[in-house]
């Protein structure tokens, strides 16, 4: 069988160790629209936004975790034993991030990841596969990518949690609009992600698309900043954790509108493509704050 539950979740942890410094860091902001926030009358050398681009005023987005050491956090699970599956029926269906402390500007770490879980949602399995990452101070980080596997379902293990969410019946507290730029997905991918769906487009067009798509990581990051500049004063040390459902694509040049319900902890979040009758792109989406 392609998924063996058993044996996957029984696979003793992969561990690497990941480095990064500033540049890293501002690449990573860079590729999630910082310097350029249409709210700004000149937002590259905007006070505020100099803290996402500039080395000696930088924070570092809890998000680029998904990045630290130039890849794709967390995915490195799918070549756990038991787990042979083909990549194209491969899909990230969600991803969420629990900071343990403020991510340094520069650090290295040790990264191990493991697959924490494996349902059964009948046509698809879902494999929750989870990265933790933790330096000679203590845990930084905890990942979690949730993979769906089409066709691979079937197999009688657990159903899992249910991830949606309903949606207030009031309007937002908070709505903004975030531009694509054209070359977004062309930028973002130089912090490791190099799937082709993203640049090339004969490579999109065989997976069924008219053109390359933006990475579901890059909007989860421009989400994540935004509701940072909107909500907490640009301040991402009060950033506890966030989480998404990847609900739809997003295409270089649309317009994201990202609606915002705030508590008192936590700010919830829905991002529709605009250019595209608000269709949704990301659903189920929390952030939790100090």
């Amino acid at each position: 069988m392609p998924i063996d539950a058993e044996k996957a979740l029984a696979a003793e942890p992969r561990s690497s160790r990941i480095g990064w410094d500033h540049k890293d860091v501002q690449l990573y902001h860079l590729g999630i629209g910082a310097g350029s926030d249409p709210d700004r009358a000149d937002p590259a050398v905007d006070p505020h936004e100099l803290r996402y681009t500039l080395e000696s005023r930088l924070q570092v987005l809890p998000s680029f975790a998904t990045v630290a050491g130039a890849g794709m956090s967390g995915l490195g699970g799918l070549a756990s034993p038991g787990i042979d599956i083909d990549l194209a029926a491969v899909l990230h269906g969600g991803q969420s991030v629990r900071v343990h402390r403020p991510i340094p500007v520069r650090g290295s770490a040790v990264q191990t990841s493991k697959v924490a879980a494996v349902y059964d949602k009948g046509k698809a399995a879902v494999l929750v596969l989870r990265t933790e990452a933790a330096d000679d101070e203590g845990p930084l980080w905890t990942n979690d990518a949730q993979i769906y596997v089409r066709g691979e379902g079937g197999f009688g293990g657990e159903r899992g949690p249910s991830e949606r969410v309903a949606y207030p019946e009031i309007a937002p507290d908070h709505v903004v609009h975030r531009p694509i730029r054209p070359d977004q997905a062309l930028l973002y991918r130089l912090s490791g992600d190099w799937n082709p769906l993203h640049a090339d487009p004969e490579f999109a067009a065989r997976a069924g698309f008219d053109r390359p798509i933006l990475h579901g990581l890059c909007t989860y990051g421009i989400t994540l900043k935004a509701v940072t500049d909107t909500v907490l004063g640009g301040d991402v040390t009060r950033i506890r954790s966030y989480r998404t459902r990847f609900a739809g694509i997003v295409f270089p040049g649309e317009t994201l509108r990202i609606e915002m319900w705030t508590t008192e902890n936590q700010v919830r979040v829905e991002v529709k493509a605009v250019e595209r009758d608000d269709a949704v792109v990301l659903g189920d989406t929390f952030v939790e704050h100090s």
